[in-house]
């Protein structure tokens, strides 16, 4: 090793390492008093406490009685949409989007956009999330303040086909325009918001544009059953088989929910090789009252990779992948009728390696492994809700909270230190955010960007 000063040296943890040659959902292990040596904002070296002691660092933190765990990433997200957390309750999908979230996101100027993304990323910042995928609107915004709060992020621009030519080269715009902002910590997409309200034509240009400009695309897909039933009966193919005859699937394609994905669509994703990914959102699934779940075992066994998701806190009601993370494990094991699936160490895979891979980071995030980026998060344990620890793995998953999180850093840099963000206001953009409100929930305009017509 080194002997040059490290930027951060985190000492006396507990931290979760991927362990080669095991089975590929079993390859978590944990190391005991362990440090983390950080230069230059990547993992230098994950080594014993006593081994870091001689060390010198420019800052060290004590993290005894803490777990190190590669930062969260929220696959799946609308980050603005917080502004509307709450607005349309114990609604049906149909009613939810026609009545109230659509009308209401009319309303939308950029300045909404941008203090619903502060909120959003304080948020995700306090529960341990340092990356997230967002897909809406006026994302320029959301790109801003990714670059000063110091979060990673995966950006696209979301269009519908009622926007004419225009939406496609905005989202193509953004992509090319901030792919590698923020100091790299920004990755791109374009983002057509699916195959219901996108049509052939612009999928298919959609996918000649991703092929050409090395782009991945983000859009939501067989989200689910009504969608892939509806799918089938207007044009014979499913929301997946749609994606493939119109050559997005030769792509690198994030797909967002999937619980409508079925039998007939597993080969398909199949012969896409490896070049697709799911995200996974379950307790918007559970709200809406849809009868099926992301089929996370079907799509593992042909080695499609499933991140885990919140959706927007319109649906959702939080940008908590640690509830997402838990409630997956429990949903997985209802849906099989198995409960030894998902495990707690299964779980933890998805919410590390895969939600990389998912959103085109593997080999970047997702594993304290040195030459990854330094996206770290501290989980406290010592609480009565986490006492005694008899399965480490089952703590993590099923006992601890997003609240237990108390250090999140993201390239090296200290974004929250023991609970006190560092980077955003929270305050003053709850009281600028509480005054817009009034005109931005208004719908009494009779507008609405879309309609849900799957």
């Amino acid at each position: 090793m080194t002997t040059s000063p490290a930027d951060l040296i985190i000492t006396g943890c507990t931290a979760l390492v991927h362990v080669e040659g095991q089975a590929d959902h079993e390859r978590i292990a944990f190391r005991d008093d362990a440090a983390i040596v950080v230069r230059d904002g990547v993992v230098a070296d994950v080594t014993t406490a006593a081994d870091a002691a001689g060390l010198t660092a420019a800052e060290r933190i004590d993290a005894r009685g803490q777990v190190a765990l590669p930062g969260l990433v929220n696959c799946h997200t609308h980050a603005p949409m917080v502004a509307l957390r709450g607005v349309a309750e114990d609604l049906p999908t149909e009613e939810w989007f026609d009545d109230v979230v659509w009308p209401v996101e009319s309303n939308l100027t950029a300045r909404d956009v941008e203090l619903g993304a502060r909120l959003a990323c304080a948020e995700m910042i306090r529960g341990g999330v340092t990356c997230f995928a967002d897909h809406y609107f006026a994302m320029d915004a959301v790109a801003a303040v990714v670059e000063e709060c110091g979060i990673r992020a995966h950006l696209g621009e979301a269009f519908f086909s009622s926007q004419g030519p225009g939406g496609r080269e905005r989202s193509l715009e953004f992509a090319l325009r901030h792919r590698g902002g923020a100091g790299g910590r920004i990755t791109t997409a374009l983002a057509p918001h699916a195959p219901y309200t996108v049509d052939d034509a612009d999928l298919a240009a959609t996918a000649v544009l991703a092929r050409e400009h090395g782009l991945p695309v983000h859009l939501h897909a067989a989200e689910n059953r009504d969608q892939t039933e509806a799918s089938l009966a207007r044009w014979g193919a499913t929301p997946i088989e749609v994606l493939e005859r119109t050559g997005l699937l030769d792509t690198d394609v994030l797909i967002a929910h999937g619980t409508g994905i079925t039998e007939r669509d597993l080969p398909v994703l199949e012969r896409a090789g490896g070049r697709v990914a799911v995200a996974s959102a379950p307790r918007g699934y559970l709200k809406f009252a849809w009868p099926t779940t992301t089929p996370v075992r079907a799509l593992r066994t042909i080695g499609v990779p499933v991140g885990f998701a919140t959706d927007g806190a319109a649906s959702n009601n939080s940008l908590d992948v640690w509830e997402s993370m838990a409630l997956t494990a429990l949903v997985q094991k209802a849906a099989e009728g198995d409960p030894r699936w998902l495990t707690a160490r299964q779980a933890l895979h998805h919410a590390t390696l895969q939600s990389a891979r998912a959103v085109g980071l593997d080999g970047v995030v997702g594993s304290l492994e040195p030459g990854h980026r330094a996206d770290i998060v501290l989980v406290d344990l010592t609480g009565p809700h986490t006492q005694p620890v008899h399965d480490l793995p089952a703590t993590l998953v099923h006992s601890a909270r997003s609240s237990d999180v108390r250090t999140t850093i993201v390239d090296g840099r200290v974004l929250m230190r023991d609970r006190e963000l560092l980077t955003l206001d929270v305050p003053s953009v709850v009281r600028e955010l509480g005054e817009r409100l009034p005109a931005l929930l208004d719908r009494g305009h009779g507008r609405r960007v879309q309609r849900y017509a799957t």
